[in-house]
């Protein structure tokens, strides 16, 4: 693979029908996921600007209507745009002038663009978001790599070009992303401890969130953890899964579960530097799960879904499921095992779940590394790239 572009992504396909019923549409996701290369090639006759140059992000700040209303009717696509937050003003007076008009924002910063689209763009905008590949975007050019090799490089585009190296490329990407626009958004000072705070996330994949148990590893305060967790969730570096709960008189766990937003980065953080040094980790278990966990959110994002109907569950008896999808009404119930060889008790947890949930239950399934599958909607088995 030479370029991005040459993989087609599956949120492609919904952007036209988005575009039609919306003026502007929004596209967050993190750094180098490849936003800029999807809306270049789903809207290639679209004008394109770049607010991190210095000059252009000037002209917006100087009269955002003005440097808008510059792009005509053909549509514009502006980059970073959460660097000139008044462009959203702007925004809104001319696509109300004219529904004719059309604007594609993109940023990495959630926070901001979610913001200001909040208030100035309600009912105007078509909210979406980018991860970077998924498995299935992924199969045509990494169809021979093994579960450890794709966890181990995770989906960013640029990990997947000829001859990259990953500890360069997330290396790099730690510097200038994480440390210095992530950091900025807090002005967090003490680099140090925030530096610990990223590595103990990573080393929390498929953990439960314990913001006091963070704080007191730390020696930080419980507010500046929730503080960070919440600007690292915002810019795509970390995914919260919230716990599933029903009014029943089992003791629910509540705590949400932590995983990173890309697998290649959190093996880079763990100081892991191969995929032959992945297959023996400690935690090569929750890094599968966290691949497969961000497969759901991939998925519901590539189709412009919600993303508040996928949790874990986990009760005080410490009886688990990994995932549980709502859907119309009934619930799917994932377990999920780094494992390629099968055993009956992976079954255990699931059977117990329908057991306390029963019709509600729809589906339970094992998704796992081996290549045995039965399809079922009871207990059935899923080979993990077959998602």
């Amino acid at each position: 693979m030479s370029n991005e572009a040459f993989i087609t992504r599956i949120l492609a396909s919904e952007f036209p029908r988005l575009q039609t019923q919306f003026p502007i549409l929004s596209v967050t996701g993190p750094r180098q996921s490849g936003k800029t290369s999807l809306c270049k090639n789903v809207f290639p006759d679209y004008r394109y600007a770049n607010l991190e140059l210095a000059m252009t992000r000037t002209a917006a700040e100087n009269d955002p209507a003005a440097f808008l209303r510059a792009f005509g009717n053909n549509g514009a696509i502006i980059d970073e745009a959460q660097r000139v937050p008044e462009l959203f003003s702007a925004a809104q007076v001319l696509v109300d002038e004219d529904r004719s008009r059309k604007f594609v924002f993109t940023g990495s910063s959630n926070f901001l663009l979610m913001k200001n689209i909040s208030q100035s763009l309600a009912g105007r905008v078509a909210i979406t978001k980018l991860l970077p590949f998924s498995l299935a975007e992924l199969s045509e050019f990494a169809a021979n790599a093994d579960v450890d090799e794709l966890i181990f490089r995770g989906g960013f585009p640029a990990v997947w070009k000829p001859d990259a190296r990953p500890d360069d490329i997330f290396a790099n990407y730690y510097e200038t992303y994480i440390e210095r626009d992530v950091r900025q958004v807090e002005e967090i000072r003490n680099l140090r401890s925030f530096r610990d705070f990223i590595r103990l996330c990573a080393s929390s994949t498929g953990s439960e969130f314990n913001a006091s148990a963070f704080a007191k590893s730390l020696g930080v305060s419980i507010q500046t953890v929730q503080s960070w967790t919440s600007v690292l969730e915002a810019s795509y570096v970390v995914i919260r899964l919230p716990a599933f709960f029903r009014n029943i008189r089992k003791t629910i766990v509540k705590r949400p579960k932590l995983y990173m937003c890309d697998t290649g980065l959190a093996c880079w953080l763990l100081g892991i530097e191969s995929a032959e040094q992945l297959k023996s980790h400690p935690l090569r278990g929750a890094l599968f799960e966290n691949l497969i966990v961000l497969e759901f959110f991939k998925r519901r994002f590539s189709s412009a879904a919600r993303t508040d109907t996928l949790f874990f569950y986990r009760d005080q008896a410490q009886k688990e499921i990994d995932l549980v999808e709502e859907r119309a009404g009934k619930l799917l119930a994932y377990e999920i095992k780094s494992t390629t060889s099968f055993r009956k008790d992976f079954f255990k947890n699931l059977n117990y779940f329908r057991s306390v949930f029963g019709g509600e239950v729809r589906s339970t399934q094992l998704i796992y590394a081996g290549e045995t599958e039965l399809p079922s909607e009871n207990n059935g088995i899923i080979n993990f790239r077959n998602l």
